[in-house]
């Protein structure tokens, strides 16, 4: 069974997300979604936290490259990057990308945000048993103690990292969380289908 039947199986989904600037789809549909390393070469609209990016920049995947040569989905968007990013909710979209991701060569699973001092990196194959999906999918990560809330914090943003580049191609929608965000998101030539659903924003 391929890592993306089997992902299906476990979660009954079919998709794995990222979380993208509007500005930067018509990079994204030319070159593909590429890794920071690679990004850091065109121009475009940064949406990532500095203190998460500067700790990412250290992170290397053992037997594999550093965490900053991945191009990087989530399992589940509703997450706390999107969370913090609720001020720019209508210059936001997320991208689903097609299961099959999970298929490419070279791709590793992190149970749990890719930064963490506790991650863990799998092949497709291994990860997929071993993340809780449950807390992947849970639709709230607080928690009473401390600690466990950084835990489920932390596992609310599992990953999907691809070496460099995932093609443009994978893509299969985009959500906004408005009428006005999918005018934006149309109106710079996006050209697959895009779904207006509030409920995946905060």
């Amino acid at each position: 069974m391929r890592p993306s039947e089997r992902f299906t199986e476990l979660t009954n989904q079919t998709g794995l997300f990222n979380i993208q600037a509007i500005n930067n789809i018509p990079s994204i549909m030319n070159k593909g979604l590429l890794s920071n390393e690679k990004a850091q070469n065109i121009s475009h609209t940064s949406i990532a936290m500095n203190e998460v990016q500067v700790r990412r920049d250290h992170v290397r995947i053992p037997n594999g490259l550093r965490l900053h040569q991945y191009a990087n989905l989530y399992f589940d968007p509703w997450n706390p990057m999107l969370s913090r990013r609720r001020s720019q909710n209508e210059e936001i979209c997320i991208l689903k990308f097609d299961r099959s991701v999970l298929d490419m060569k070279g791709v590793i699973i992190s149970d749990r945000n890719a930064s963490s001092d506790y991650a863990a990196f799998y092949t497709p194959e291994v990860g997929l048993e071993n993340i809780d999906f449950d807390l992947v999918y849970a639709r709230y990560w607080l928690d009473e103690d401390y600690f466990e809330q950084c835990r489920k914090k932390s596992i609310k943003c599992a990953e999907v990292l691809v070496p460099y580049v995932i093609p443009y191609e994978y893509v299969v929608c985009a959500a906004v969380v408005n009428i006005n965000a999918a005018k934006g998101l149309e109106n710079i030539g996006f050209d697959r289908r895009i779904v207006i659903e509030p409920r995946l924003f905060f």
